[in-house]
C-alpha cells in the first residue's frame, strides 16, 4: 500500500503533463480535457492508495483519462445524433487502444500547457486563474479565496478564459514548446526559424510574468486582513520550479526563481505575533529561512553569469544584496542603487522608479529621494498609490525636519491601501509622529 501523501503528491505532479497530453490529442476540447483528467486523477487517488502505483502512473492516467473522454464523446454524440460535439484530432480506433496509445515516459507536455494557459488571447487575470487551475491543481473555491473573490466570480473567469482559448483556436503545438536554451541557440541547433525562436521566447516571457505575479499577491496580498497568502507564493514557487526543469538553458527562469526563494525566505521575520507588519529594516534576520536563501544566492551566482541579465535576474541579484547583509545597517545600498539603474534599463516603470528613489535616498540622503518622489507624483500609474505616500511619509520620517507633514502623508497612504495590515502599520506610524509632537 502506497502513502496517502504519496500518492497525492504523485498525483499533482502528474496532472499537468496528463492534461498537457490530452489537450495536444484533442485540439481544443480543453473543458472536456479537464473534466476527463479529474475523473482520472480521482479513479487513481482511490486504486493507487489501496493497491499501489502502477509501473507507467504517467501512462495509466492518460489511458483511463482518455477513455473517459471517449465515453463523453459518444455519449454526447448519440443523445444529440452529431458527431462534432467535440473536434477529435485522432481517430476514435487510436483513442480506443490502450497499450499502443499509452505516451512516451520521458515527453511531457506541461511547458506547452503553460504557454496554453498563458495564451495573448487571455487577459491577464484569466492567464493568472487558469494557470493556477489546470497547471496548479487549486480548486477553483481556492483560487477565489486567495484572490478574495467570490467562488462564482472566478468560475465565471475560468470558464471564460477557456472559451476564448476555444474561440482562439489555442492548443498545443509542438513548436510551442520551444524556449529552452535561448541564452545558448538550442532552437538554432533544432533548426527553428528565427521568427518561431522568438514568438518561444515572448511566450515563456508571458509565463514568466503570470508567475512572477502570483508570487508577488501571495508575497504581499493586494487587500483583505492577511499581510500574505502564503499558498500562493508556495505555488508560484512550485510552478518556476517545475518551469526551469522544462527550461534547463533559460538563466532567466532562474533567476526568477531566485528572486522568489530569497524573498520569500524573509516571510517568517515580515509579521509580528499578532499578525503586523515589519519593515525590512526592523525584521529579526535570524527569523529568515536560512535554507531558502542558501539556495536562492547558489543560484542567482549561477545564472547572472549567462549573458546579458535580464530583470529578474537584476532583481534577484538586489534580493541578494539584501539577504547577504547581516543587519540592515550594514545593507549595501550603492551596490544596490547600481543595480536598480541597470533594471531601469529594462523595465522603465514607476514601481522600479520608486523603488530606486528608496535607494538614492539610503545613499545620498533622505532629501535626495523626496526630490525624486515629487517627479514620480506626475505619473499618472502612481500619483494616488498608496506606496508612493508610503514611501515619502517614511522619507519624512527619516529627515525628520516636518513630523507633522510625515503623519499626514502616513494617514494619507493608510487610507487608501486595501490591506489591513499595512493600514494599521501605516496609522500605526502616524499616531507615533503626532503623539511626538502634542
Amino acid at each position: 500500500m502506497t502513502e496517502p501523501n504519496g500518492v497525492e503528491g504523485l498525483l499533482r505532479e502528474l496532472a499537468p503533463q496528463v492534461l498537457g497530453a490530452l489537450v495536444r490529442r484533442h485540439g481544443g476540447a480543453f473543458d472536456a480535457c479537464e473534466d476527463a483528467v479529474q475523473e482520472a486523477l480521482l479513479a487513481a487517488a482511490l486504486q493507487w492508495t489501496a493497491g499501489g502505483v502502477p509501473a507507467n502512473p504517467r501512462g495509466w492516467l492518460v489511458t483511463v483519462a482518455d477513455r473517459r473522454l471517449v465515453d463523453q464523446v459518444r455519449s454526447e454524440s448519440a443523445r444529440r445524433r452529431r458527431e462534432e460535439t467535440l473536434a477529435l484530432a485522432t481517430p476514435q480506433a487510436a483513442l480506443l487502444a490502450p497499450a499502443a496509445d499509452e505516451p512516451d515516459p520521458a515527453a511531457d507536455d506541461s511547458l506547452a500547457l503553460l504557454f496554453l494557459c498563458c495564451h495573448p488571447a487571455l487577459s491577464v487575470p484569466s492567464r493568472i486563474a487558469l494557470t493556477l487551475r489546470a497547471v496548479g491543481g487549486l480548486t477553483t473555491a481556492q483560487i477565489a479565496a486567495a484572490f478574495l473573490v467570490p467562488e462564482a466570480t472566478m468560475a465565471q473567469r475560468i470558464s471564460r478564459a477557456k472559451q476564448t482559448l476555444k474561440a482562439a483556436g489555442g492548443r498545443l503545438a509542438p513548436s510551442e514548446g520551444d524556449g529552452e536554451g535561448e541564452e545558448d541557440g538550442e532552437g538554432a541547433r533544432q533548426g527553428k526559424g528565427k521568427g518561431e525562436r522568438d514568438g518561444g521566447a515572448a511566450r515563456l516571457g508571458e509565463v514568466r510574468h503570470v508567475l512572477y505575479l502570483i508570487f508577488n499577491e501571495g508575497y504581499t496580498a493586494s487587500g483583505g486582513d492577511e499581510l500574505t497568502v502564503p499558498r500562493l507564493a508556495v505555488e508560484a514557487i512550485r510552478l518556476t520550479r517545475l518551469l526551469r526543469r522544462l527550461t534547463p538553458g533559460d538563466a532567466e527562469t532562474a533567476g526568477l526563481l531566485a528572486l522568489m526563494l530569497l524573498t520569500d525566505a524573509r516571510r517568517p521575520a515580515r509579521t509580528g505575533p499578532y499578525g503586523e507588519l515589519v519593515p525590512l529594516e526592523e525584521q529579526d534576520r535570524d527569523r529568515w529561512d536560512r535554507e531558502l536563501l542558501d539556495e536562492g544566492l547558489e543560484l542567482i551566482a549561477s545564472a547572472l553569469p549567462g549573458g546579458q541579465p535580464g530583470p529578474y535576474r537584476v532583481q534577484a541579484a538586489i534580493a541578494a544584496v539584501h539577504s547577504e547583509a547581516t543587519t540592515a545597517e550594514a545593507t549595501d545600498w550603492p551596490q544596490i542603487l547600481a543595480l536598480y539603474d541597470l533594471l531601469l534599463r529594462f523595465d522603465a516603470n514607476p514601481v522600479v522608479a520608486l523603488n530606486r528613489a528608496v535607494a538614492v535616498a539610503m545613499v545620498h540622503g533622505s532629501a535626495a529621494g523626496l526630490a525624486l518622489l515629487d517627479a514620480l507624483a506626475a505619473d499618472r500609474r502612481l500619483a494616488r498609490h498608496h506606496r508612493l505616500l508610503a514611501v515619502r511619509a517614511h522619507l519624512l520620517d527619516r529627515l525628520g525636519t516636518d513630523p507633522p507633514a510625515a503623519a499626514r502623508a502616513y494617514r494619507e497612504a493608510a487610507a487608501r491601501t486595501s490591506s489591513a495590515p499595512e493600514r494599521r502599520h501605516l496609522a500605526a506610524r502616524a499616531l507615533r509622529l503626532e503623539g511626538a509632537g502634542g
